[in-house]
């Protein structure tokens, strides 16, 4: 179904209520919904708390705005419960990290796919790289910890295997920076950097709530430092989005950014009770978008135009493995950044280099995690198999 941000309408946002049985409902299953289900789950949570993030800071900005804004907000908080609360009990802590690295490498590389600008395309797929690592090193730990094989969780639709070392991973703060997309960049851009800047933020603020509740020494240095990187593509994402835009200029890029993402998850969900939450919150959003772009020419006195051009959505995420471009992608990204530029590794910032040697000096939790890790089909189940058949040594 096309959809025109200014035509579609939507359903109202004083129309839009909630009860809490609406807020809590039946969640997926971990194996029997296919793990792109989980993907959207994981995404779209992401994608409501980076809007309500947004809208806060507005809030905060805009004393002509602040009713509207505290309305939107409440609505935003509740659509991220719905959702977030559709994942399982049965995820252990660990499992729902795979998920949520999962999420991060196959929406990333159809968004890198999708980039009309090739530096923007470069900064997708450069950090891309980052989260195929992290992947593999929490892979390890599952193993580790839980004897459990990460492909329960993968499905097979991502490889697991090592990516850029997690341990270069680490850069000196300018370095993670890139040059902003321009005022007049396509909205597929502004899109796909808003999307990837919401989801990173959501895995940053996970790993840190959920890695000092582990009591694993290894397990715990490991989603310091992977939170660390994670803190990176935060500012990695983030500088791609031009700053000179004005707070309502945001909001409704953000609220464009809602409707193109649920807008692909309706089109692609094979869970009926999914398709149907998708299809709600879409029409949900449609409303947003049209409180965004009446505050935008209230406020503004600009013609919203300006920013989402005729309307129209570019195409969306597809949610479909993304083996072979990964492949492809692991031998031709340059590996390293000096500045806001791609660089070979030779070429990689000094300030960088001594800002790893300093943070690696004392150990590197994530070559600890995975020293002597393959990961085989079947994990603990193919070695006890194994096991039990070899003759006992007398």
């Amino acid at each position: 179904m096309a959809i025109n941000l200014f035509n579609d309408h939507g359903v109202a946002l004083d129309k839009q209520r909630f009860t809490w049985k609406d807020l809590v409902q039946k969640p997926i299953s971990k194996l029997d919904d296919d793990a792109y289900t989980r993907i959207r789950v994981i995404l779209m949570n992401g994608i409501e708390l980076d809007a309500l993030r947004v809208e806060q800071v507005l809030l905060r900005m805009n004393r002509d705005a602040r009713v509207q804004l505290a309305q939107l907000s409440r609505v935003e908080h509740h659509q991220a419960t719905a959702i977030n609360w559709m994942l399982s009990a049965d995820h252990s802590p660990l499992e729902t990290t795979i998920a949520y690295e999962q999420v991060a490498i196959e929406v990333t590389a159809s968004v890198a796919q999708l980039e009309p600008d090739p530096y923007m395309a470069q900064g997708f797929r450069y950090a891309l790289l980052e989260d195929f690592d992290h992947l593999y090193r929490y892979s390890a730990l599952l193993d580790r910890l839980e004897g459990k094989d990460a492909n329960n969780i993968t499905q097979g639709y991502t490889d697991i295997v090592p990516g850029r070392p997690t341990t270069v991973h680490h850069r000196a703060p300018e370095n993670d920076l890139l040059e902003s997309y321009s005022r007049d960049a396509a909205l597929a851009t502004k899109l796909h950097a808003i999307t990837l800047t919401g989801g990173e933020y959501q895995t940053h603020d996970y790993y840190m709530n959920v890695g000092p509740l582990f009591a694993d020494p290894v397990a715990r240095m490991l989603y310091a430092e992977i939170a660390s990187v994670e803190s990176e593509h935060i500012v990695h994402y983030g500088s791609m989005l031009n700053p000179d835009e004005s707070p309502l200029e945001k909001l409704m890029l953000q609220q464009a950014t809602e409707v193109w993402n649920y807008q692909a998850c309706a089109a692609q969900e094979t869970n009926p009770r999914m398709k149907a939450l998708w299809e709600q919150f879409l029409d949900y959003e449609l409303g947003h978008m049209q409180l965004a772009i009446r505050l935008f020419k209230d406020l503004e006195r600009r013609d919203p135009a300006e920013v989402l051009g005729d309307g129209n959505l570019p195409a969306g995420i597809e949610f479909k493995s993304q083996r072979e471009f990964l492949r492809k992608t692991l031998v031709e990204v340059p590996m390293r950044k000096n500045g806001t530029q791609f660089v070979q590794e030779d070429d990689e910032a000094v300030s960088s280099l001594t800002y790893r040697n300093h943070m690696n000096s004392q150990g590197s939790p994530s070559q600890s995690v995975s020293s002597g890790y393959q990961w085989t089909p079947g994990t603990e189940l193919n070695r006890q198999s194994a096991a039990a058949t070899e003759p006992a040594t007398v």
